[in-house]
């Protein structure tokens, strides 16, 4: 009997050794350093970190293996079933301290990471020349090991990080997986060994390649790879850690101010957050699997996380310095990103190549020479044309290794038709053409152009290109009174217009011709897309349900608003009537977010008739419009009459009233409330 259990021991431990073997791919480049450590060549202790899942474990059990093929003995510990005691311990890893051949793995540091000044100081230390130690854990190793000098040379760290590319395909070969699966397992999975594996099996369980991760699978990754959190804040800090672009303590503490400072220092000091300039974000298999956790066990709580974030960082666009606009606008339309543009979004987490600024002494020059070489002659005299005319519109972006700039970009704001800036720039003149057949500009309104000069365009995206989209939607977000903003661009290629229009641009039908060549007009109308309804249009989840329209606003002329103002006063008992309005398409009334348009604007023409009974100059214009209007005289003559008035005075005062009402409105449809336009101040 006990042979036969040894036979059936041996052989599952085995099948199982076997399995692992096949699923260990890649680490070719931490295969070396150990083995160099091994035969004596390298360092007496290599530490190894990475967030949970990432293969620690799996590289420990090939380090076995190498170590085992060349005759050393090996101690293996694991922090998960050892208590965290200097006495357990030297009773574990002893025979490291009396065999010079003897190599010790100790697996799970994290869990027994109050031994770290201990073992540096007093264990390792007593460990013989030739014997190898190996610490694998979640978290870095402490600055102490560094700022002593006699660990230079005798210490070796590793970062484990996600499997290239090439590997990531040997691992999902691996396990088996369908090539019509693979997308759907690597957008979720990326390169991280554990997810691949997770998302693996349930992919090849379902043989669907549009199943979602099971719960189970997801559960399963975020108990390895985040564990226990200490408290209900802490989960809400990983949660808003998760769903936005980069997490901030400013950010923090719009949700909670008490702690804030506490709970970004945590998330500081996780394993599987890394930090740029901008703040701090999670492992993308972290972020997935959080997202898809939170949105499953609670849908309401996270549509409410997301409008608060939203919020919060709408805010930050329109208060932030202009220099801050750029990753502040990258935070906000990272909220509104869906599957298919979230790959564009990728240089507000890391340090990106280029640094965008405003024009310095001796950029002129330079800029002559890009446009040149990018688009033209007749391009580059527009380009210095411009910078002379407008430099506070222009940036310079700047290759940050040597500070060279490399594309530029002018952001120009016109309210004027100007016959030399029509003559010096065909863009400009097609702009100016399109404004004026389409919906021209009203008074005190401006159009934006964007010209670029040094992007080629047979790239798809450049980090360049993802900084000047979003100082473009900077500039029309923080705008006042824009009417129409254009992008600029010579023969761009599909996969740059395919990003403008997830952008909301829409593709100008006439194409300016410079220097021989059709440049594309993408184009926005502000006024009848206005900046919520825009950023609405982005994003798969609304910014607030129900309260911006769909459908584009009407854009009225004045004589056109004033008109309809006219005909809804004669209609307001009617609301079928009032329902047919171009007003109610309007941002005099979709702003105010009724459910019922028709009903919002007989309201406000009530309201506003009621105010003008407030002044004493205009009690008579009042009197005459609530006879005519709202207490149901069947024609002017009686309303005249009951009002005890000459019917030329009525008609007067009528006039008069219904200019006022107009004026009044007009001046809202333009501007917004008084508590509008002080939130935009």
């Amino acid at each position: 009997m006990s042979t036969a259990t040894d036979y059936k021991t041996g052989l599952l431990g085995w099948r199982l050794q076997a399995a692992r073997e096949l699923a260990f791919v890649g680490r070719q480049e931490e295969l070396a350093v150990f083995n160099a450590a091994l035969y004596g060549n390298g360092c007496s202790v290599l530490y190894v970190h990475g967030p949970g899942g990432i293969g620690k474990s799996a590289l420990l059990r090939r380090f076995t293996q190498e170590a085992e093929a060349v005759g050393r003995p090996v101690v293996k510990l694991d922090g998960r079933m050892l208590p965290a005691s200097v006495a357990a311990f030297e009773a574990e890893a002893g025979e490291v301290l009396r065999d010079d051949r003897a190599v010790l793995l100790i697996d799970a540091f994290e869990e027994i990471q109050s031994l770290e000044g201990w073992l540096r100081e007093r264990f390792l230390p007593r460990v013989p020349m030739g014997a190898l130690v190996v610490i694998a854990g979640r978290f870095p190793p402490e600055m102490q090991w560094q700022a002593d000098p006699g660990w230079v040379g005798a210490l070796k760290v590793i970062t484990l990080r996600d499997l290239p590319a090439e590997e990531t395909h040997a691992l999902l070969d691996s396990c088996g997986v369908a090539d019509e699966l693979r997308e759907s397992v690597l957008s979720f999975a990326g390169g991280h060994p554990l997810a691949l594996l997770l998302a693996a099996a349930a992919r090849n369980g379902a043989r669907d390649a549009g199943t979602v991760l099971c719960h189970d699978a997801v559960s399963t990754l975020l108990d390895q790879m985040v564990g226990e959190v200490p408290s209900a804040a802490h989960q809400k800090a990983l949660e808003i850690c998760a769903h936005a672009y980069v997490t901030t303590e400013d950010l923090l503490r719009a949700f909670m101010p008490e702690q804030a400072g506490m709970l970004f220092r945590w998330l500081r000091r996780l394993p599987f957050v890394e930090s740029s300039s901008l703040g701090l974000f999670p492992h993308d298999v972290v972020r997935e699997g959080l997202e898809i956790d939170f949105r499953w066990r609670d849908p309401q709580g996270h549509a409410e996380m997301h409008e608060r974030i939203h919020e919060h960082l709408y805010e930050k666009v329109h208060t932030v310095s202009d220099t801050d606009v750029v990753g502040a606008v990258g935070a906000l339309l990272y909220l509104h990103r869906d599957e298919e543009a979230s790959s564009a979004f990728y240089s507000a987490r890391t340090e990106a190549l280029v640094e965008e600024g405003f024009l310095r002494a001796g950029d002129l020059d330079r800029l002559c020479q890009v446009a040149a070489e990018s688009d033209g002659e007749e391009s580059a005299a527009a380009a210095v044309f411009w910078a002379q005319r407008q430099p506070e519109a222009f940036r310079a972006y700047r290759l940050v290794e040597t500070g060279e700039p490399v594309a530029f970009f002018a952001w120009l704001t016109l309210s004027d038709p100007a016959d030399e800036e029509i003559a010096a720039d065909p863009v400009v003149a097609s702009v100016w053409a399109h404004a004026r057949a389409t919906a021209p500009l009203r008074a005190g309104e401006h159009l934006a152009v964007g010209r670029i000069w040094g992007i080629p365009s047979c790239l798809r995206a450049t980090p360049a290109m993802d900084l000047m989209a979003w100082r473009a939607v900077g500039n029309s977000l923080r705008s006042e009174r824009m009417a129409w903003s254009y992008i600029a661009m010579r023969r761009p290629n599909q996969g740059i217009v395919e990003c403008l229009r997830r952008y909301g641009l829409d593709e100008h039908t006439e194409r300016p011709i410079v220097d021989g060549v059709r440049f594309t007009l993408f184009t926005h109308d502000w006024r009848a897309v206005p900046a919520q309804a825009w950023l609405e249009r982005l994003s798969r989840v609304p910014v607030s349900v129900g309260q911006f329209p769909s459908a584009k606003l009407a854009v009225l002329s004045r004589a056109e608003f004033a008109e309809a103002i006219r005909q809804a006063l004669r209609q307001m008992s009617r609301l079928d009537a009032l329902a047919a309005s171009p007003l109610t398409r309007t941002r005099l009334i979709t702003e105010r977010g009724g459910a019922d348009p028709a009903t919002t604007l007989r309201d406000l023409l009530r309201q506003v008739i009621d105010e003008l009974g407030e002044d004493p100059r205009s009690v008579k214009f009042h009197r005459a419009l609530s006879a005519t209007f709202l207490n149901g005289a069947p024609t002017q003559e009686v309303a005249a009459e009951r009002l005890g008035l000459p019917f030329t005075t009525y008609r007067r005062h009528l006039v008069a009233g219904i200019e006022r009402v107009c004026a009044e409105l007009w001046h809202l449809e333009l501007y917004g409330t008084a508590q509008d336009q002080k939130a935009r101040d």
